[in-house]
């Protein structure tokens, strides 16, 4: 992968991950859940993690992270958590495992285009964290169902 591709890619993934914070950030505020409102605020601190990961990979590759995702992103995702958040936890569930689903198939994707060991590690661990929450979200979303039964 060209440099240039890379960085585009990259950026792509810090701009998506700070929308992603803020996202959970403002939604947390609506939760009447205790545990829903926790977990959104944890998974928000792993969001954080991703950009701060991935703004030191821009870094090291000598570039600095897109001064656009750091007004839009957060504005956007604390925009669209607010709306989301006020029509309550199961539609929170159901984009948050969209959103999560979404960041799954691009990390995959640039996952196996990538050949430096320790990107592809940050990149995997990503990955990881976002599945992890793609099943939480999920089982939470079957809780939810299941008690309305």
């Amino acid at each position: 992968m060209k440099e240039k591709e890379l960085i585009a890619k990259l950026n792509w993934f810090y701009s998506l991950e700070l929308n992603q914070v803020d996202f959970y950030l403002a939604q947390a505020r609506f939760m009447e859940d205790i545990y829903l409102t926790k977990t959104l605020t944890r998974v928000a601190g792993i969001e954080q993690q991703h950009v701060d990961n991935i703004a030191a990979q821009i870094k090291e590759l000598g570039f600095n992270p897109t001064k656009l995702g750091d007004v839009i992103s957060p504005f956007l995702g604390k925009t669209a958590g607010y709306l989301l958040g006020a029509l309550g936890p199961k539609a929170v569930l159901k984009l948050g495992i969209t959103l999560e689903e979404k960041a799954m198939k691009d990390y995959k994707d640039l996952i196996i285009r990538v050949s430096d060991e320790h990107l592809s590690n940050t990149l995997w661990n990503n990955l990881i964290d976002e599945d992890l929450h793609t099943a939480w979200f999920a089982n939470k979303l079957k809780e939810l169902d299941h008690n309305q039964l």
